[in-house]
């Protein structure tokens, strides 16, 4: 009996289209932030090799709270931009058909690219930032660590800010419109930061600037 003969089949895959957008995103709660700071990291890599353990430093609350930030090149203020579309993905959770996993394929959040020093001499670490634009604060909190131990941390908190991010995206899976909605969920249902709502918190919320929103910081400029 004679076999049907194979015919090789190629595969088409739709043209991507890929589109660029910037959007500004307005805090409705403080943002705190708590950066990877470099006495941290030292103290966790001298524990991982081994290294002669030198008398605890006295705590330094203004020395933690500088360490706090995020710094950009020029000086000025950074926050992981990565969060921002850690956020949306897991608002996507909430749109029907989504999945996460389809979330994080159809778009990049991008903002600038910073080098910070690693615990290891001669390491570093590229982060990329999205700019927030505001003045920050000292804050105190009581923490509980290891064994219910009580703690006071310092951090910086910006009570207001706001921040323009860069979306770049892939249109045949997710409109402009859709990323702006998934935006717009994250800041309410997710935030970023700590204590954002996501972990039972109410910090790091924010909103998709409306024309009226944009027309207050241009009056403020």
């Amino acid at each position: 009996m004679a076999t049907a003969k194979k015919e090789n089949v190629g595969i088409e895959l739709p043209a991507l289209n890929i589109q660029v957008m910037d959007v500004t995103l307005i805090g409705d709660s403080p943002l705190i932030v708590h950066a990877w700071s470099f006495k941290a990291k030292k103290e966790m890599l001298d524990k991982q090799t081994k290294a002669a353990k030198g008398a605890r430093e006295a705590k330094d609350p203004r020395a933690d709270y500088e360490a706090s930030m995020y710094k950009l090149s020029d000086g000025g203020f950074g926050f992981p931009s990565v969060a921002f579309k850690a956020a949306a993905v897991t608002a996507g959770t909430s749109v029907a058909g989504l999945t996460k996993i389809a979330a994080r394929q159809a778009f990049a959040v991008i903002g600038e690219d910073v080098d910070v020093k690693g615990a290891f001499e001669g390491s570093v670490s590229r982060v990329n930032l999205a700019r927030i634009i505001g003045a920050p604060q000292m804050r105190e909190d009581m923490v509980r660590v290891g064994m219910g131990t009580a703690d006071l941390r310092y951090r910086a908190e910006f009570p207001t800010w706001h921040t323009v991010i860069t979306v770049k995206y892939n249109a045949n899976v997710l409109s402009e419109a859709q990323i702006l909605n998934l935006l717009n969920t994250a800041g309410f249902a997710v935030g970023v930061g700590e204590w954002r709502p996501e972990k039972d918190g109410q910090y790091g919320c924010f909103h998709v600037a409306t024309e009226a929103d944009i027309a207050k910081l241009e009056a403020t400029k």
